[in-house]
């Protein structure tokens, strides 16, 4: 059996206001987290939860990841940009053009993420989590669809889309050229084995589809750190 997407992760200065920012923005609920992070329970059909860890390190770069909100008018629209910058998110520029109908914003600690205009078709079948869009080559696409058992719904001229057979945000591979990669990802997936199953099984496996352990001074822990085909870091957790 494949593992399931547990979480997905995002290194914090300081996890408790970030946290609350996005519990308040996606109005999800706080969860006990078993380690020193804390932990953000879906409302709605996203099937995974989010997770705030803390660090140190600085964050140099635009992340490899990053959330596509969806909105049902361009007044929904100003009202999602306005209720994010009210809880603590700023406006950005990365590069985006006067003409391109989404608003770019970042979050308390400077994690991008969109606000996309109405009448998206690619999205159009998803909750407000629209998509988590990525940066990743075809190959990193694929390999994710066959980690996860997760069919891919796009794979045209390099890019690549998944999404659960049970509903929710798309994941998308926007193909090359790719951004260089500039340390350690400040998200990541965390994947959990099914209760029952072997952990350094599912780590063979991950292995055989084109991922590879890593070492990123993790030390002894109950988790092993792997990278997809592109160098993105990710756990496989103990089963649960």
């Amino acid at each position: 059996m494949t593992s399931r997407l547990h979480a997905l992760c995002f290194d914090a200065h300081d996890p408790l206001r970030l946290a609350r920012f996005w519990a308040e923005f996606l109005c999800w609920e706080t969860a006990e987290d078993s380690s020193d992070g804390i932990t953000l329970l879906p409302s709605d059909d996203t099937g995974f939860r989010l997770r705030f860890l803390p660090t140190q390190e600085r964050k140099t770069g635009q992340n490899h990841m990053h959330f596509d909100l969806t909105s049902t008018s361009l007044d929904d629209q100003k009202q999602v940009v306005e209720r994010a910058l009210q809880l603590g998110a700023r406006h950005i520029d990365i590069g985006q053009r006067p003409e391109e109908g989404h608003v770019v914003l970042a979050d308390p600690e400077g994690n991008e993420f969109c606000v996309i205009e109405p009448g998206n078709s690619f999205l159009a079948e998803c909750g407000f989590i629209g998509a988590l869009a990525g940066d990743g080559s075809q190959e990193t696409g694929s390999f994710w669809s066959r980690a996860l058992g997760w069919p891919l719904v796009w794979d045209q001229d390099q890019e690549t889309a998944i999404r659960s057979p049970h509903g929710g945000p798309k994941f998308t591979w926007g193909g090359p050229p790719l951004m260089p990669k500039t340390g350690k990802e400040r998200l990541h997936f965390d994947l959990a084995p099914p209760a029952g199953s072997d952990q350094q099984t599912e780590v063979d496996r991950l292995v055989s589809l084109g991922a590879t352990r890593i070492d990123i001074g993790q030390e002894d822990v109950g988790w092993v750190v792997m990278a997809d085909p592109d160098g993105h870091e990710f756990c496989v957790l103990t089963p649960r």
